[in-house]
C-alpha cells in the first residue's frame, strides 16, 4: 500500500501562509436541498444500480510527475470561510498523479448543499509548473480542515480526507502518523483487496463558537455503497463520532469496519534485520483490544517476512486501536520524523457490534514509506446484499499518557516494552516484558521495600505456549518503576509460536494480557 507520507509533504506546503486574507470562494455549480438523510438516500439509490466508475480527470493531470504535482499547492488565504471569524477553515487539494478520479465537494449552509466549482486560481504555482487544462466541473482530490485553537491567531490543520476512503487526523501537539479508512474489503485475501472510494463530501458550515465540524461522505465501490456522517472535534485529542450506513451490492463475507492503517518497520524485537542508526521506526507499536470479556489485550506489532494475519475472536468489543506507546525522542533518535509524537487511534463502538473478530494484518516491508499494518473489526456474519447495515463508533486520535487518553481498565498495568532475543546460553529464546509503574504491581510496604525478594510472593505469572517455556521471573525495573517479566521458550522446529503471558495478584489480573507471535526469521 502506498504510504501517505507523500500527502504530509503536500500538506505542509500550505503552512507557510497563514494570514487570513480572502480571495473569492469557488462559485457554486449547483445547489440542492440537504438534510441528515440525504447521503443515506443517495447511497441506497447507488447500491440499487450497477457500479459505474467515475470519469478520470484529463490526461495531463493524470500524467503529472511527483515533482510537478508538488509545484501546485493550495493557497490558504483562499480557504473556505477565510473571510469570517469562524474557528474553522477548509482547504482543497487538486487532482492528478495518484488521484486520477476527483471527488465533488459541497458546502452545506441553510439546508442547501452547494457544490464547489474547480477553481485553479485558489492554488499557487511555481514558475515552471506545467500548463494544465481546467474544467470547473472536474472536482478536487480531497480536503483539509484547519482550526484556530484557543489563544492562537492562525488556523492549524487537524484532519485530511484524500485518496480512496482514507483520512487522518492529529491532536493539537501531534504529527501525522497512522490513517483510517471508511471501509476495508478483502484485506489480505489472496484474490486481492477492493478499495471503496469517498466520491463526494458535504461539509456543514459551522456557526461562530462551534467546537466541532460535521462532514458527510458518500462512498461507492463495485461491492457496496455507503453513507458516512462524521462529527469532528479538534483539541488535545481529535475526536470523531462516526455514523456509517452500508448498502451491499453483493454478499460481503470479508468486510472490515473502522479499519486502521499504519506502519511498523522495526523496534528492539526485530532490530538485527535493519542496519539503520535509529533504534526503532514505526507509527504504531501495538494493537490494544478491550474485549467483551473485559480483558485488555496487548499485541506488539511485527514486520514479518511473509504475510501474517491474526484474529482475536470477540463479542461486543468495548474498543480496539493501534497505539504508539514509545513516547521518548530517544526511542527513535529521529530529529525529523518525530515518531514519538505520532497519534494512537482508538475505536469505541457506540452500540453492540455482536460476534466477530478484531483482525490484524501484518505485511512484509523493507521501507518506512509504506504502510504495512491494518486492523479492523470483521463481523462474524456476512453482510447480505440488498440490506441496510448501520455501524456507529467513536474515534480518538490521542496519546495514552496524555490529558485525553482512550478509555481502558484502570486496574491493570500497561505493557510498555517488549524485548525478544536469544538467552545468554544461546539455546532458547528469551522474552522480556516491561509493565508500567502501577498500583496493581506496587510493593505493599512502600518504596523502601523494592529490593525485597519476597515482594512478588502474592503475584502469579501465567504463561501459555505450545512449546516448552521456563517459569516467569519478576524483577523491579528501577528505570521505569514498574515490573519486568522474563521467561524463555524453545520453539524447536516450529516456525511460529503463539505466546501469552499475564501477571495476577491475589487472584486478580494485575497487568494487561501480553500476546506475541514469534516467527522464525
Amino acid at each position: 500500500m502506498r504510504r501517505r507520507g507523500f500527502l504530509t509533504g503536500v500538506s505542509l506546503l500550505a503552512l507557510t501562509v497563514a494570514t487570513p486574507l480572502r480571495a473569492a470562494i469557488p462559485r457554486f455549480l449547483e445547489s440542492t436541498p440537504f438534510d441528515r438523510d440525504t447521503v443515506r438516500m443517495l447511497a441506497r439509490d447507488l447500491a440499487a444500480r450497477d457500479f459505474v466508475p467515475r470519469p478520470e480527470v484529463p490526461e495531463a493531470w493524470r500524467n503529472l510527475s511527483y515533482d510537478d504535482y508538488r509545484k501546485i499547492w493550495f493557497n490558504t488565504r483562499n480557504a473556505i470561510w477565510a473571510d469570517t471569524d469562524l474557528p474553522f477553515e477548509m482547504d482543497l487539494f487538486h487532482p492528478g498523479l495518484y488521484f486520477s478520479r476527483a471527488v465533488e465537494v459541497d458546502v452545506v449552509r441553510a439546508g442547501m448543499g452547494n457544490r464547489l466549482a474547480f477553481d485553479f486560481d485558489l492554488f499557487d504555482r511555481t514558475d515552471d509548473a506545467p500548463d494544465l487544462p481546467v474544467d470547473e466541473t472536474m472536482g478536487y482530490s480531497g480536503l483539509r480542515l484547519r482550526h484556530r485553537y484557543e489563544g492562537e491567531m492562525n488556523h492549524r490543520e487537524f484532519a485530511v480526507f484524500q485518496g480512496a476512503s482514507y483520512f487522518r487526523a492529529i491532536g493539537a501537539l501531534q504529527y501525522y502518523g497512522l490513517s483510517a479508512r471508511g471501509l476495508a474489503l478483502g484485506t489480505g485475501d489472496a484474490e486481492g483487496e477492493e478499495f471503496p472510494d469517498f466520491i463526494r463530501f458535504w461539509v456543514e458550515e459551522p456557526s461562530p463558537g462551534d467546537p466541532d465540524i460535521v462532514l458527510h461522505a458518500l462512498m461507492d465501490s463495485p461491492s457496496v455503497a455507503g453513507a458516512y456522517r462524521i462529527r469532528i472535534t479538534p483539541g488535545a485529542a481529535c475526536e470523531m463520532q462516526v455514523d456509517c450506513t452500508l448498502f451491499p451490492r453483493v454478499d460481503l463475507d470479508h468486510v472490515g469496519i473502522a479499519p486502521l492503517t499504519s506502519m511498523f518497520l522495526y523496534d528492539q524485537t526485530n532490530r538485527p534485520r535493519f542496519p539503520d542508526f535509529r533504534p526503532a521506526v514505526h507509527d504504531s507499536d501495538g494493537l490494544l483490544v478491550w474485549n467483551g470479556a473485559g480483558e485488555m489485550l496487548w499485541r506488539p506489532l511485527a514486520n514479518p517476512t511473509s504475510l501474517q494475519v491474526s484474529s482475536f475472536v470477540d463479542e461486543a468489543p468495548r474498543g480496539f486501536g493501534l497505539m504508539q506507546r514509545a513516547r521518548r525522542l530517544s526511542d527513535f533518535a529521529d530529529l525529523e520524523a518525530y515518531y514519538h509524537e505520532r497519534p494512537s487511534l482508538w475505536i469505541e463502538p457506540a452500540d453492540d457490534w455482536g460476534p466477530g473478530i478484531v483482525r490484524l494484518v501484518e505485511i512484509p516491508s523493507d521501507q518506512e514509506i509504506y504502510d504495512n499494518i491494518v486492523a479492523y473489526w470483521r463481523p462474524r456474519e456476512p453482510l447480505a446484499a440488498g440490506r441496510e447495515y448501520r455501524f456507529a463508533y467513536r474515534m480518538l486520535w490521542t496519546d495514552e499518557t496524555g490529558p485525553t487518553p482512550p478509555p481502558r481498565r484502570g486496574d491493570v498495568a500497561r505493557v510498555v516494552e517488549t524485548y525478544m532475543g536469544l538467552n545468554f546460553s544461546r539455546d532458547a529464546w528469551l522474552a522480556a516484558i516491561d509493565f508500567a509503574d502501577h498500583a496493581a504491581l506496587a510493593v505493599a510496604g512502600g518504596a523502601e521495600d523494592d529490593a525485597d525478594p519476597g515482594q512478588f510472593d502474592d503475584m502469579v505469572v501465567r504463561i501459555s505456549a505450545r512449546v516448552p517455556t521456563s517459569d516467569g521471573v519478576l524483577q523491579r525495573n528501577p528505570e521505569t518503576g514498574g515490573v519486568r517479566l522474563a521467561f524463555t521458550f524453545d520453539p524447536g522446529k516450529a516456525d511460529t509460536v503463539e505466546l501469552r503471558a499475564q501477571v495476577f495478584r491475589n487472584g486478580e489480573p494485575a497487568t494487561e494480557v501480553w500476546l506475541y507471535r514469534w516467527t522464525r526469521a
